[in-house]
């Protein structure tokens, strides 16, 4: 029995009845088509596939151009030379200026009544800020009070000292003087009478043991007058130094410049957020709030990575660029390369190294801290740049 889903073979397939009607043993029209279907479906797939290896064949060949183009700028940049680095500018000569740490007084904090602008030129001994110095100057006056109250104290004590001293004497002559009498009345006792010589030998006695007691009080009398004069000389020396240390603090609440150069404003945290410190702000002691700047000695700080740290060496030239000035330009010189380097983040093998280039121009608009570009010629360059022509 033959399959149905075989071919039909033609040589065994009867012929058509004489009046058209179709052989018993012939296959409906819709099961003799099947097999024409996975035709058309394998030409779709085999258009998509085409198509898509059309579209990454197109891509492979921009490529090359691509890279060509990439290759033939990294050329012309290594036949330039050229170098940008980026840094920061900073003053090679700059002060520090803090808020005063106040002798022997309590952390707290110290209100600006009065200062100079941002940007402001200065001269040294020009004032700069000056903080509120009532509490400092009360205090001055109320120590040089109590320390002139002392000072008559002891003046005092010493007065009474004297006087006692002088009364003790007396007395202590007194003494010699009845122990004297009293010697010689014992000179006549065979003279006198048992009851009379008694009495005299008691008064003889007596006449000693007062004189020596005088004696003793009177050197624990002037200990004692000594000790207090001298509690009264300490108190009086404290109160002096107190005094001292309130004047200082409040010299010290009048801050001047150290240098002559333009003033800067840290950005510091204040009363709960950051920002530049403006009159009326209470500052911390020992908060640097400030700095004095000098304009015509300024340099920038570069980092630079160990691979382009090869293209470095002493005295190299560049040009500065301001990110917030574009028209300025100022020539600058190597000044300064780190040895050393510091690591990575992300990688101890790879080093940053700090160089310092010394501005070599004076502007009004080259102040700390701006973001600057410094393009230079490695050293080699001129010799590549020659062979290349």
């Amino acid at each position: 029995m033959q399959s149905p889903l075989a071919e039909p073979d033609t040589a065994a397939t009867p012929a058509p009845d004489r009046q058209g009607e179709p052989s018993p043993n012939a296959l409906p029209e819709s099961e003799q088509r099947w097999w024409r279907k996975p035709v058309w479906l394998g030409l779709t797939v085999a258009i998509v596939f085409a198509a898509l290896a059309a579209l990454l064949w197109s891509g492979r060949a921009k490529g090359p151009a691509t890279s060509n183009t990439l290759a033939t700028t990294s050329t012309t940049a290594q036949t330039l030379g050229t170098l940008r680095l980026k840094g920061t500018t900073q003053a090679a000569r700059t002060r520090s200026i803090q808020a005063p740490v106040l002798a022997g007084d309590k952390e707290g904090t110290l209100t600006i009544t009065s200062m100079q602008r941002a940007g402001a030129s200065v001269k040294r001994g020009d004032l700069l800020v000056e903080f509120d110095r009532q509490a400092q100057l009360r205090d001055f006056l109320d120590k040089q009070a109590q320390e002139s109250k002392l000072a008559d104290d002891v003046l005092q004590e010493e007065a009474k000292e004297d006087a006692a001293r002088a009364k003790d004497e007396t007395e202590i002559k007194v003494a010699e003087g009845t122990l004297g009498n009293s010697e010689l009345e014992m000179q006549k006792v065979e003279l006198l009478s048992r009851i009379d010589a008694e009495k005299a030998r008691e008064n003889l006695e007596e006449a000693k043991a007062t004189l020596d007691q005088l004696k003793q009080t009177f050197d624990l009398k002037r200990k004692t007058a000594q000790a207090s004069i001298r509690i009264l000389e300490i108190q009086r020396e404290r109160a002096s130094e107190t005094m001292l240390h309130a004047k200082a603090n409040a010299a010290l609440m009048q801050v001047r410049s150290p240098i002559d150069g333009v003033v800067v404003l840290n950005t510091i945290w204040k009363q709960g957020n950051i920002g530049e410190v403006q009159e009326g702000d209470q500052v911390r002691p020992g908060v640097p709030f400030m700095q004095v700047v000098d304009p015509t000695a300024m340099e920038v700080q570069v980092p630079v990575n160990q691979q382009d740290v090869l293209a470095l060496h002493d005295g190299q030239k560049a040009r500065i660029h301001l990110d917030a000035y574009p028209d300025l330009v100022c020539p600058a010189q190597l000044e300064v390369i780190d040895p050393m380097g510091k690591s990575g983040d992300f990688s101890a093998k790879v080093r940053t190294f700090s160089a310092i280039w010394a501005v070599m121009c004076v502007d009004p608009r080259l102040l700390p801290g701006l973001s600057a570009a410094v393009d230079l010629v490695p050293a080699g360059a001129n010799t590549v740049a020659e062979n290349a022509r």
